[in-house]
């Protein structure tokens, strides 16, 4: 199992302190650094910035947001890392959610499987660099009865083939990623459930392609806050606005993905409470309804042996990148857990 770094969002708080923990990373071994956009910074700046200042590491979307860019655009900004960065560069893509597709990019939230599809397809042929041509239900390339013309990506990747990653959270998407990506972005991944919440769909998708997992990239994101396991609980507070953002306000209420993830993981009535308060404003008592035990099944708290136990549990479940956004207040404190991190896979057996 290798291990990834998240930097989250440029503009978070802790922006100045993002590359020194992307060259610390980098020199630790970590084999991906991945950014992610919202409706705030793009994560192509930022990993060109990172790219740019970092040797053996891979940069990673983790999303470039489909409905932000045009499918041949994504190729373009694909190949340009990846060529940039001398073959470092991992696409990863995802629908975003309704209330920022439509809201942020007027893009209509209907069909996401299938946009979803189409744009795999689109930007995977635009960037084997044949000319491009495409008729689906969402896009039709080139535009019919115009002046359009299959045109070809002038700009030569470094590899042939470019990693993409989709990220997924419910069964059918994930299915589909298994059928149609090279890997899958996972989010609040609980090793304990992990079969059940999502290999057996990614397994699915893999058969219906004709494929087994073998080279498949099953990579969650976990925050990680070391400490003595005496403090699990108070480390475990730290990220209770996190989880309530996500499982509570993340979406509608009728379409929240994260709070139907926290239903299959068993946790129906919690994550309806939760959903309850923070809709309504008490954000607060949305936290305080969290259960420990989902945050802790969730994140890497504790000693470097107790990380090391949870990441061994997590390869088991089939992980394969396990990406780490280390928690701190300072820059001491994100390097001390980011290199906890490397020292509990090496403890775990698994570097």
């Amino acid at each position: 199992m290798q291990l990834g770094i998240n930097l989250g969002y440029w503009g978070a708080g802790m922006d100045g302190d993002n590359l020194a923990v992307a060259q610390e990373a980098d020199r630790l071994g970590y084999a991906v650094c991945w950014a992610a956009e919202a409706y705030g910074s793009d994560a192509a700046t930022v990993l060109s910035w990172v790219a740019a200042q970092t040797e053996r590491i891979d940069v990673g979307s983790a999303i470039f947001q489909i409905p932000a860019r045009q499918p041949a655009m994504t190729a373009m900004t694909a190949a340009t890392l990846d060529s940039l960065s001398g073959g470092r560069f991992r696409l990863g893509l995802g629908v975003s959610g309704p209330q920022v597709s439509e809201g942020w990019y007027g893009v209509k939230f209907d069909k996401p499987l299938a946009r979803t599809r189409e744009y795999v397809e689109i930007v995977r042929k635009a960037m084997t660099r044949e000319r491009l041509s495409f008729e689906g239900e969402h896009w039709t390339l080139p535009l019919p009865g115009g002046p359009g013309k299959p045109l070809k990506l002038t700009v030569h990747p470094e590899r042939e083939h470019i990693p993409l990653y989709v990220a997924a959270i419910g069964p059918k998407n994930l299915e589909q990623t298994g059928e149609i990506a090279d890997g899958a972005l996972l989010i609040f991944p609980s090793a304990e459930h992990l079969e059940d919440t999502a290999i057996k769909y990614l397994r699915a998708g893999r058969e219906k392609a004709g494929k087994t997992m073998e080279g498949f990239d099953v990579c969650p994101t976990l925050p990680l806050a070391l400490g003595d396991d005496k403090d699990v609980t108070a480390l475990a507070d730290m990220f209770r606005p996190y989880t309530a953002l996500y499982v509570g306000g993340m979406g509608s209420r009728k379409q929240n993905f994260y709070n139907q993830l926290a239903q299959r993981m068993g946790y129906e009535k919690e994550a309806a409470e939760i959903q309850d308060k923070y809709l309504s404003g008490d954000k607060e008592g949305a936290a305080a309804a969290i259960p420990h035990a989902l945050i802790d099944q969730t994140t890497l708290l504790g000693s470097v042996d107790r990380i090391a136990d949870r990441m061994q549990a997590y390869a088991a479940a089939g992980v394969t990148t396990l990406t780490l956004a280390p928690a701190g207040f300072t820059l001491e404190d994100r390097i001390a857990s980011l290199r906890a991190g490397s020292d509990a896979l090496e403890r775990a057996g698994l570097a």
